[in-house]
């Protein structure tokens, strides 16, 4: 797969992910975590390691979530053997809230040869109440 269909395919499994998590469904991104994942989420402590511990995690916010819109702003995948890098800015409307985030991913062609998130890296640029 060349470059330009990699990234394509990268952020279109991405898009495809974080519209079922503004809908309250974190499956989408359960679909495409591998087994060794590793999560920073900006609300938590701690990195969550391993499918498991971060499916528990995801499961507790099923429900819990609703994005009104969002923008995912330039999206770049840098690629690296096996290995692919997702970043990007993004922004979610929740009623008169707007979330201001920095995400990185990164995927890895896995022996079956599906792309799969192996890390994942959520931070906020800025909490609801600073606009």
């Amino acid at each position: 797969m060349n470059q330009g269909d990699l990234a394509t395919t990268i952020i279109t499994m991405e898009k495809k992910a974080l519209e079922k998590l503004n809908k309250g469904n974190p499956s989408g991104y359960l679909e495409i975590y591998a087994n060794d994942i590793t999560y920073f989420d900006p609300f938590q402590e701690k990195r969550f390691d391993g499918f498991e511990n971060v499916k528990t995690f995801y499961e507790s916010m099923q429900g819990t979530i609703y994005i009104e819109h969002y923008e995912m702003i330039d999206p770049v995948v840098q690629t690296v053997g096996e290995a692919a890098i997702l970043s990007y800015n993004l922004v979610s409307h929740i009623g008169n809230d707007i979330f201001r985030e920095k995400c990185t991913e990164v995927y890895s062609q896995q022996p079956d040869k599906q792309w799969r998130i192996i890390h994942s890296h959520w931070s906020l640029i800025t909490s609801p109440s600073e606009k």
